[in-house]
């Protein structure tokens, strides 16, 4: 579970002019231009560029920018706001490609703006439910991007595709029924010609799942559950019934490792996340990290940081991916 205020202001976006120094192209004319499968495994290494939710897939979030500095740090000058005429917060990442700032907000609104000028070409609005059941804010973390395709997840638990030149939905796809609780507000992450998705809804007792989604068709190619089904490994920690209620939820990105085809996703609270009475053991795969075959969305490995969670202690952390030397010795693989 997640605790914040929301603020019930009209949001806005601004940016400065040594942010706005770091775009190399010229003023955008509308988006056009396509991502690549290769763009997105060089990361963040065209400073123009920042294609998805971490900026590349080891999770770092670190950019290679090197125009500010503490030296003029002082002299940023506001350029533009960008009035999104929405109410509440934003957790977003904006996908920056060819000058053009693609952002989510607040009741999965959607907007495309020229970052040099905060001009708005298209914006999408999702209807929502009026019975929609939110735990923790009508929040979205953003887009994911391959080709002329925007991807993003909804509170009501679906996988939107959007197209990037003009906001018109290509394909809207149901993760799971919202009225069981379940919502999505993380940003998927895209590996080769999949997309990859978690759900929320563990403070509602819906139990957990990741999937992956053909990125031309919507197709769902492989699930994997964050709470074991009766016979599976794993389930003997959840007692009776329990594991029908067990929570887990992901809402937060994972990252990705190309070399060993590994996805990395943590998961959050059993369910109910105060009270253990009826599901006393582990409740794997609840706060843990998963290691997952991005191919086949076999779990390869686990480890669970808190066994047993009676005190809603999520583990839905952005893995950090890195090669450390420790005690003189390299990685081994």
């Amino acid at each position: 579970m997640r605790r914040s205020i929301i603020r019930t202001s009209v949001a806005t976006i601004t940016t400065a002019a040594a942010l706005c120094a770091v775009l190399a192209t010229p003023q955008a004319q509308g988006p056009s231009t396509t991502v690549t499968s290769e763009q997105l495994l060089a990361g963040a290494a065209d400073q123009t560029r920042w294609l998805m939710f971490a900026g590349d897939y080891s999770g770092r979030r670190h950019s290679p920018l090197t125009q500010v500095t503490p030296q003029n740090i002082s002299r940023l000058a506001h350029q533009w706001t960008f009035q999104t005429g929405t109410l509440g917060m934003f957790e977003t990442t904006p996908i920056v490609h060819d000058g053009v700032l693609y952002l989510t907000g607040a009741n999965n609104f959607a907007w495309a703006v020229d970052a040099r000028t905060g001009r708005s070409f298209w914006r999408y609005r999702r209807e929502l439910p009026e019975d929609l059941r939110v735990c923790c804010g009508p929040v979205n973390r953003g887009f994911a991007a391959l080709g002329n395709r925007l991807f993003m997840t909804t509170l009501d638990a679906h996988l939107v595709a959007l197209d990037a030149r003009t906001g018109a939905v290509l394909f809207d796809v149901e993760l799971d029924d919202y009225k069981k609780g379940y919502a999505s507000t993380l940003a998927p992450l895209v590996i080769k010609n999949t997309v990859i998705v978690g759900v929320a809804g563990g403070e509602y007792g819906a139990p957990g799942f990741i999937d992956a989604y053909d990125v031309e068709s919507g197709r769902r190619v492989w699930r994997h559950n964050t709470v074991p089904a009766p016979g599976q490994p794993g389930s003997e920690t959840w007692p009776k019934d329990s594991a029908e209620r067990g929570g887990a939820g992901v809402w937060v990105t994972g990252s990705y490792d190309p070399e060993l085809n590994l996805v990395f996703y943590g998961t959050g609270n059993p369910s109910p996340d105060f009270h253990g009475e009826d599901r006393k053991g582990d409740n794997l795969f609840s706060n843990s990290l998963l290691a997952i075959d991005a191919t086949t969305g076999v779990r390869r490995w686990h480890y669970q940081f808190t066994p047993y969670d009676t005190h809603d202690w999520d583990s839905t952390h952005v893995p950090i991916l890195a090669d450390l030397t420790i005690g003189g010795q390299p990685p081994r693989w």
